[in-house]
């Protein structure tokens, strides 16, 4: 990395930083504040993304399911925690007569942290380490991994009665009796999610400048020489896309929160489809343009369905046609040519 990368990385984290923390809580009101919340969910994706497929070379397209997973876990929190000491409302209109099982343990916060940080590696570590030994990657691993995606997506719609079915999980409205539906709740929560992002923006930047991030780079470059260089390539691979399947998680888990709601609709094809984009289009070696990608794509994407509702899916795709054709490395990539070239 030259010296002006360099520079230009850390002003991008400072000035990443400045807007989050200050001139968006002072620019933007109560609402606004909640939106940029809800797109900053997606940033945690994002930039899992950015370590697993613009370091590693691993295109995931079921990122949805780790999203869901975080997501879920809260929200069956939030809500045993609403309804106390009753069912869920969408359980008793399914004729549920005694709370599942499996939901019993997230009556504790402490749990359902747990299952956050923990479930996603469980299920994308022993998955992927097995399908990278069989050496499936390339568009074969996005085949399967969007194929998941819509498994999930189909096994959670038919499960009325425990998951809530296509309308999903909602209707929160306290985090251990804090009332979380307030304006000044609203700004709290987008504090710690800021703060949050802001340390994983920090740990993944130094990540990738150190010996096992060029490790990473030559996986994805020529990965037979580094198989024949005597390391197991499989499990490099499946700790990168594993810590990506955890900050998925993590965003889930504050998207419930920020919005109120999760639905099988953000686990499909689809949604998993759009995480992508928002890191094609920030950059995808760029973790900062991880995050600007996010907020750019969600705003897009609100402003587009509202204006046009019919057309702006259309719209997405031909903007991520548009970037890896002509715009590889996306925005961050192209700030940078220019910087470098006025230097």
């Amino acid at each position: 990395m030259t010296l002006v990368q360099k520079h230009g990385e850390a002003a991008g984290h400072a000035a990443t930083a400045i807007a989050l923390l200050g001139i968006i809580p002072l620019a933007l009101d109560a609402f606004w504040i909640n939106l940029v919340g809800k797109y900053l969910a997606f940033a945690f994706v994002a930039i899992g993304i950015v370590l697993s497929w613009g370091y590693c070379g691993i295109l995931s397209l079921g990122q949805g399911i780790f999203f869901g997973i975080g997501g879920y876990a809260m929200a069956m929190f939030l809500k045993l925690e609403a309804s106390a000491p009753e069912l869920p409302d969408f359980m008793v209109w399914s004729s549920v007569e005694q709370l599942p099982l499996w939901w019993e343990p997230f009556k504790s916060l402490g749990f359902t942290l747990f299952t956050i940080l923990a479930l996603p590696i469980a299920v994308a570590f022993p998955f992927s380490y097995a399908i990278f030994r069989k050496r499936v990657s390339g568009v074969y691993f996005a085949i399967v991994t969007i194929s998941l995606a819509l498994t999930v997506n189909v096994l959670l719609v038919g499960s009325q009665g425990e998951t809530g079915g296509a309308n999903g999980i909602t209707d929160f409205r306290t985090l251990l009796g804090w009332d979380i539906l307030g304006d000044g709740s609203k700004r709290t929560l987008y504090f710690v999610e800021a703060l949050l992002l802001l340390a994983v923006m920090a740990l993944a930047a130094a990540l990738v400048h150190t010996r096992f991030g060029k490790l990473l780079i030559a996986v994805r470059d020529r990965e037979d020489r580094v198989r024949f260089s005597g390391y197991d390539t499989a499990m490099i691979k499946a700790f990168v896309f594993s810590v990506a399947a955890v900050l998925s998680s993590i965003g889930g888990s504050l998207y419930t929160l920020q919005v109120g709601l999760i639905t099988p609709g953000l686990i499909g094809a689809v949604a998993s489809v759009e995480m992508v984009i928002f890191a094609a289009v920030g950059g995808r070696l760029s973790i900062v343009g991880a995050v600007l990608g996010a907020l750019l794509i969600g705003f897009m994407k609100s402003y587009l369905s509202e204006q046009f509702p019919e057309f702006w899916l259309f719209f997405l795709g031909g903007l991520f046609i548009f970037v890896v054709v002509v715009m590889p490395n996306g925005l961050a990539g192209t700030l940078q040519r220019l910087v470098r070239f006025k230097a």
